[in-house]
């Protein structure tokens, strides 16, 4: 089956036990609460709750030339735009080599590097918003999160929310766990993998603002 919004949107409702809608114009309450979640970045926050593979994306990023540091770093980079979690920033192209000094600015990285290799999960219309390359697994977590995100204001039941909680966090970790079997068989995790992972600043550790 083809997913899309409304698909996502009536895999939800399946969830809550309420009415399948017919299309996205359909002139309901449980259409309108969906909607309101859907469009206050739903799907970002989604692709933010883990390293999903199909959203994961690379690519190679050079230094601003009109940048000119007074002090501090030499080079600044402009973050992607659709970044939404960084898995890994790394100075050659096979990421063996993790970036452990640098600084984030919200908008903008600062290194000692003229090049960067990041992977990271994007929302991009090819990546993490591209429905065709979305798993089984993911989709009906997505599905679920949905419901979960509008069960009290589609359904009073208190024993429905309790449940919702439950089968939610399922679904995640299941579609978590496929999502790891798609890693490459014998992939070895090189020295200092979980530094880039996790992201350092100014050589010491700093929060995942995912996390």
């Amino acid at each position: 089956m083809t997913t899309d919004r409304l698909s996502i949107y009536n895999g939800a409702l399946l969830m809550l036990g309420s009415r399948r809608l017919a299309s996205l114009s359909d002139d309901v309450e449980s259409r309108y609460v969906l909607d309101q979640i859907w469009e206050n970045n739903f799907l970002q926050r989604v692709l933010q709750h883990g390293f999903w593979k199909h959203a994961m994306r690379t690519v190679k990023i050079s230094y601003d030339p009109d940048f000119t540091a007074s002090f501090g770093y030499h080079y600044s980079f402009d973050i992607p735009d659709d970044l939404v979690r960084l898995y890994s920033l790394c100075t050659d192209e096979y990421f063996y080599c993790p970036v452990d000094q640098y600084q984030d600015d919200g908008s903008r990285w600062y290194s000692d590097y003229t090049d960067l290799y990041v992977r990271y999960v994007s929302n991009g219309d090819d990546y993490g918003l591209d429905f065709s390359k979305w798993p089984e697994s993911f989709t009906e977590y997505v599905e679920g999160y949905l419901a979960l995100k509008s069960v009290k204001r589609i359904t009073d039941s208190q024993t429905d929310q309790e449940q919702l909680v439950k089968d939610v966090r399922d679904l995640k970790v299941k579609a978590k766990s496929e999502d790891a079997l798609r890693e490459p068989v014998g992939l070895t995790v090189p020295s200092g993998w979980a530094v880039a992972r996790g992201g350092y600043e100014s050589g010491r550790r700093r929060q995942h603002p995912y996390r």
